[in-house]
């Protein structure tokens, strides 16, 4: 590759560059030939804006190969003598001083760069076709450090494969924000690690702590590592408190109540708080109520039986080990409600009716359909949405959960007072979302799917590959609940249900 070549390929990037922001300062006076001047302004300026993101994945592509590649090339041409740790770090100094970053940060992009390049070929085809940022891209990277190869493929595939057995179903992953796919790439590989979730969750509650960190200002950090009931159950308990704090005389925001109700609960004495003083206890801390904090767990029912070991899931954090959701619905856990999903698709069995009033079951299955606020990139956990009706109830709309989301108060409100509108939500996905603009944002959906069906069943091999027929569509209007002819898994079922 002539130096020539790359000097002219760049002065053509500028020139581009150049051109578009042009186009971006000529928009600034409108097209008058145009009916509606201001829309077309912000027409072309989100056009650029979606045009900028694709260049910036490509070009985050073309820094990792080319840092692969320099790597690849230096530790080829470095004398036969020189140590390997030696190599390293001159690759890495190399690297930092051309990108004017430090060594911490260049041995990370060396690390990225090699992973794209060797062992997610997926990922880099798609950021060099820009359907994915850098940042998804890390995550990748991220997720899949610790798995095998083919593990490692395994998810690559799910999320990225055109040709996946199972993939990722909802938003595509280049359409949430990284942090979005961060969590539902964390869940995927949580359900589907070579080892059990049973063995790694053994491991990690033999590592739990509490760490002390000093910080600057006067102020500090602690951290628990805990398992995932105990943290779970403790920040809905906390903010649960903390939002009965809250009032028309209550100045402190949400987050800083949840931090002077953990100082206040933990430095509590029999005569009161101790230390802290009325700045971080705020008033009244000592007669504080506490509420009940609710938590969903969705459990597979032969998993709840103990048939199988499949991973049941908390809400608001992911998978979590059998062992560990019979423990917490048997041993009187009445914070943690039950949700028994369908054995055909693993999706909550739904219960829908007709008045305007939702029903606390149908409350809690909407929370676990949705896990979120729907709006893209939102992550407001369920327990502080609202129900809402996509289609009002006074135009017409009914109250099943087709026609129901529910949205965090700031997106209901911005339904309401803007032009963004939800489209219709289906069974088992929540609604997406139509800008003013006439763009439609997919919302992320749950990756619901179908349990195990444990072998004692006494179910020939290819019944328990395919238990049930798909699952039938609406022909007309809203439908919120199928049933089929009961078989013997049903049958099974329904005696459970029965007994208990």
């Amino acid at each position: 590759m002539g130096s020539e070549a790359v000097v002219k390929a760049f002065e053509a990037i500028d020139a581009s560059i150049a051109l578009l922001r042009a186009e971006v300062a000529e928009s600034r006076n409108g097209f008058p030939q145009h009916t509606d001047p201001l829309a077309a302004v912000a027409d072309g300026c989100l056009d650029i804006l979606a045009g900028i993101s694709r260049t910036e994945a490509r070009v985050a592509a073309l820094k990792a190969e080319a840092t692969a590649r320099y790597a690849d090339s230096a530790r080829s041409a470095a004398p036969p003598d020189m140590p390997v740790q030696a190599q390293e770090m001159a690759i890495a100094a190399e690297v930092g001083c051309v990108l004017a970053i430090g060594d911490r940060a260049a041995g990370m992009l060396l690390e990225q760069s090699h992973a794209l390049a060797t062992f997610l070929p997926l990922t880099l085809a798609a950021l060099q076709a820009g359907t994915v940022s850098w940042q998804h891209a890390r995550v990748m990277v991220d997720k899949t450090a610790t798995l095998d190869c083919d593990a490692a493929r395994v998810l690559e595939a799910h999320f990225l494969g055109a040709d996946a057995a199972n993939p990722a179903r909802g938003c595509p992953a280049g359409e949430m924000p990284a942090f979005r796919f961060r969590r539902k790439a964390r869940t995927w590989r949580e359900r589907h690690h070579p080892d059990s979730i049973e063995k790694r969750h053994a491991k990690g509650a033999r590592d739990r702590c509490l760490e002390y960190t000093p910080e600057q200002d006067g102020m500090a950090r602690v951290s628990a590592y805990l398992p995932a009931d105990q943290a779970a159950a403790i920040w809905n308990r906390i903010t649960a408190i903390a939002r009965g704090l809250q009032g028309p005389h209550e100045n402190r925001t949400l987050t800083q109540l949840r931090a002077d109700v953990f100082a206040a609960a933990v430095l509590r004495s029999d005569n009161g708080i101790s230390g802290g003083g009325a700045e971080a206890g705020g008033p009244g801390m000592a007669d504080v109520p506490t509420p009940r904090a609710e938590v969903l767990i969705t459990v597979p029912v032969f998993s709840l039986l103990g048939l199988t070991e499949e991973p049941a899931t908390l809400d608001g954090f992911g998978p979590i080990p059998a062992s560990m959701a019979r423990n917490l619905l048997t041993n009187g856990a009445d914070s943690f409600h039950r949700v028994l999903i369908d054995p055909r698709d693993g999706a909550p069995l739904e219960i829908g009716r007709t008045s305007y009033r939702l029903t606390k079951a149908m409350r809690n299955w909407l929370r676990m359909r949705d896990g979120r606020c729907p709006f893209p990139g939102c992550s407001n956990q369920s327990l502080d949405n609202e129900a809402d009706h996509l289609l009002a109830w006074h135009h017409g709309g009914t109250t099943g959960i087709s026609n129901l989301g529910q949205p965090c108060p700031r997106h209901h409100r911005l339904k309401h007072a803007s032009g963004w509108t939800p489209t219709p939500a289906s069974q088992n996905e929540p609604p997406d979302w139509i800008s003013p603009s006439g763009r439609r944002y997919k919302s992320e959906h749950q990756d619901w799917e179908a349990p195990h069906w444990p072998c004692s069943l006494g179910q020939q091999a290819t019944e328990r590959q395919h238990p049930y027929p798909p699952m039938p569509t609406a022909v007309r209007g809203t439908v919120d609940y199928f049933r089929e002819p009961p078989s013997a898994g049903d049958e099974f079922l329904r005696t459970y249900l029965d007994a208990k």
